[in-house]
């Protein structure tokens, strides 16, 4: 491992918190599907087709470009340990976030992940896929410091193809997907409103397209 990986994974490890639990098998097909409560609610949607608003980068080199004929927002740094783009068009309490990604490339990492009730660049919840490993995550991040606290196994996705993602998160209660396929169902309250946004890992080059955003508005700044 060269010097620029070897740094970048000892910066990974500094913002690791002590794992909460192992992954584990899905939930039963049978399991119920939780979901947003019509009334109050709001829909916001993002096909990075038009020049961006209300995007804030924390952390990464995140730029549009045209891929499959369409337009998508890509990140393309290979030396941050988790880059972070969020969309502060909105915050949301309850809300159901979707979005297409595309993992391209990475030796350390090939992720792509939802951020969700965001407080700012250091709090929020994140649920991720990683072409390189046989699990989907759902993490906190507390004052910059990454804890697992749910976690399914599962066959990777494949790298250099589309994937689809989703979380819902009503109350305490969230649930998340992979391809259409339920893989995490948790509760937790860490966290009970916040920004949505988008997220990668270490050397993980991705690109994330047609991010659908429903929810119940959350408290205003």
């Amino acid at each position: 491992m060269n010097t620029q990986m070897t740094l970048l994974t000892a910066a990974i490890l500094v913002g690791v918190a002590i794992v909460g639990g192992c992954d584990s098998a899905p939930p039963e097909r049978s399991t119920a599907k939780i979901a947003i409560a019509s009334d109050g609610t709001v829909t916001v949607r993002q096909d990075f087709e038009a020049t961006l608003q209300d995007w804030t980068f924390a952390q990464g080199d995140w730029a549009q470009r045209t891929a499959d004929d369409n337009g998508v927002l890509a990140q393309v740094a290979t030396d941050r340990a988790f880059p972070l783009a969020l969309w502060k068009k909105q915050r949301f309490g309850d809300v159901d976030v979707t979005v297409r990604f595309k993992p391209i490339s990475g030796r350390i990492d090939a992720s792509g992940g939802i951020v969700f009730r965001a407080k700012d660049e250091r709090n929020y919840y994140v649920v991720r896929a990683n072409s390189l490993e046989d699990n989907y995550r759902l993490y906190t991040i507390v004052n910059g410091r990454r804890s697992q606290i749910a976690g399914a196994s599962i066959d990777a996705p494949s790298l250099g193809e589309w994937h689809a993602l989703r979380v819902v998160a009503v109350g305490s209660h969230i649930q998340a997907y992979l391809d259409d396929r339920l893989l995490i169902d948790h509760h937790d309250e860490t966290y009970s409103d916040g920004w949505v946004g988008l997220w990668t890992k270490a050397d993980a080059v991705t690109e994330f397209d047609d991010l659908v955003v429903t929810g119940v508005p959350g408290e205003s700044d």
